[in-house]
């Protein structure tokens, strides 16, 4: 990706955890490009087909300032890492809402330090601990070693989660999680760390995986999770005291929630 942004849609978005979305929707920025390769990609065409316009700096701050005015309660910038000194300048200038940096976690304690006093709520991944998985489905057998050091930084930033008088998220960190199938032991060995070094931190373990991008070409994750694989990670969590964020459903594992990705507000 070159220096200016690539983004696929400008929209309010209702689908991320509650405190984040409430009533009138976070303000979501999906931006094309990825540091990651993941196979399973339910945002395929944006992230390793790179769809989108690429804009300016002032096009991306007259954005942010329009889901303001919408009513959005944040700026949610989906997969930023990639753009982060052009985003730095659009947010040049406070805005009245938080700013959410919702990254893959595969990301560098510097570049996050860049963000520092302007980033208030941070919602990364911690998608595996297994330097193997990682390279064979991320390509990227470096990931834990990147993403444990990246989200020690971001919970040195922002800490656990502040809510306000309406119960959105104001500040804080919330770690992302999503059950691979087949990887139940990894996906226990990612709380076990979460645990261990994040106190106080949310966890929003996500079921939602659906074989979609190039799953296909891995016949042991071309499929949906089991009851029994999502129990025995649900029941580690709270087994580990992890029973501040959110779990979601198996049924979430559904084609209506991904996002269209055709320039809307582009």
């Amino acid at each position: 990706m070159g220096e200016n942004p690539v983004v696929a849609r400008i929209a309010p978005h209702y689908d991320e955890e509650p405190c984040i979305s409430g009533r009138r929707g976070s303000g979501a920025v999906f931006f094309s490009g990825c540091p990651l390769g993941c196979a399973f990609c339910q945002n395929f065409g944006i992230s390793h087909g790179r769809f989108g316009k690429e804009i300016s700096v002032s096009q991306l701050r007259h954005a942010f300032d329009k889901l303001v005015d919408a009513g959005c309660h944040n700026i949610n910038l989906v997969n930023p890492t990639h753009f982060t000194p052009a985003i730095l300048e659009a947010l040049k200038g406070p805005l009245p809402v938080p700013v959410v940096w919702n990254s893959s976690g595969y990301e560098r304690p510097e570049t996050l330090k860049m963000v520092e006093g302007v980033v208030r709520v941070f919602l990364p991944d911690l998608k595996y601990v297994d330097s193997a998985l990682s390279g064979r489905y991320s390509k990227a057998p470096d990931y834990f070693e990147y993403a444990s050091k990246a989200l020690l930084e971001m919970y040195r930033q922002a800490g656990a989660p502040l809510l306000d008088e309406n119960g959105l998220i104001a500040s804080g960190l919330i770690v992302r999680h999503l059950i691979l199938p087949g990887c139940a032991q990894d996906s226990m060995r990612v709380l076990d760390w979460i645990a261990a070094n994040l106190p106080g931190a949310w966890v929003s373990l996500m079921a939602q995986y659906m074989p979609a991008g190039n799953a296909c070409d891995f016949p042991e994750i071309d499929r949906r999770l089991t009851q029994k694989e999502y129990g025995r990670v649900v029941d580690h969590l709270f087994k580990l005291g992890l029973d501040e964020g959110y779990v979601q459903e198996l049924s979430s594992a559904d084609e209506r929630y991904v996002p269209a990705f055709d320039l809307t507000g582009v």
